[in-house]
């Protein structure tokens, strides 16, 4: 039976959110092609029609998932909705760059290439939410503010004690504001 283009687009799609979600959840040598067409409810034979190999498919995963602004109009609120226990808990759905950003650096030139160009698109967004009087300014505390969110998610997310967990989010989403 052939599959129209629409189906060939939606199937992909299928493909590069099953994956992005087990590759945060799991990282990238934890799962299988195999496993990610099965969870996108395609056969494995299929892979091939849609990506070149995993690492193309690791490559296209990362510019696939990124994280976004979600609304927010400062710096402070973006950190207060990222440093929050719901998305530390939901590694499979949360920021690719906190699930995935040590272990990209082991990978293709392409996959490294996607994680860049969403680092260069997440410091652009988070320059406009940032304070200060010029662009410069502004830059720097995107930057300084991402570092730091990035940096409390991670840890939070490595310590089993709930109460230390929690300090380093409120403590981040305080230095933050």
């Amino acid at each position: 039976m052939r599959v129209t283009k629409e189906q060939m687009a939606e199937h992909r799609e299928r493909i590069l959110d099953a994956a992005g979600g087990l590759f945060r959840e799991r990282g990238f040598d934890g799962v299988t092609v195999a496993e990610v067409m099965q969870a996108a409810g395609l056969t494995h034979g299929g892979f091939y029609g849609h990506f070149k190999s995993k690492d193309d498919l690791i490559a296209q995963t990362l510019a696939h998932i990124r994280p976004t602004e979600g609304g927010a109009r400062s710096l402070a609120e973006y950190a207060a909705a990222y440093l929050n226990a719901e998305h530390r808990a939901d590694c499979a759905g949360g920021c690719p760059v906190a699930a995935l950003g040590s272990d990209t650096i082991r990978q293709s030139p392409e996959a490294r290439a996607a994680m860049t160009e969403g680092l260069r698109q997440q410091i652009e967004r988070l320059t406009k939410l940032a304070p200060g009087r010029t662009v410069a300014e502004k830059r720097r505390a995107a930057i300084a503010g991402w570092s730091a969110m990035l940096g409390g998610l991670i840890l939070a997310r490595l310590s089993e004690d709930e109460e230390l967990s929690e300090e380093v989010l409120a403590t981040t989403r305080a230095a933050i504001r």
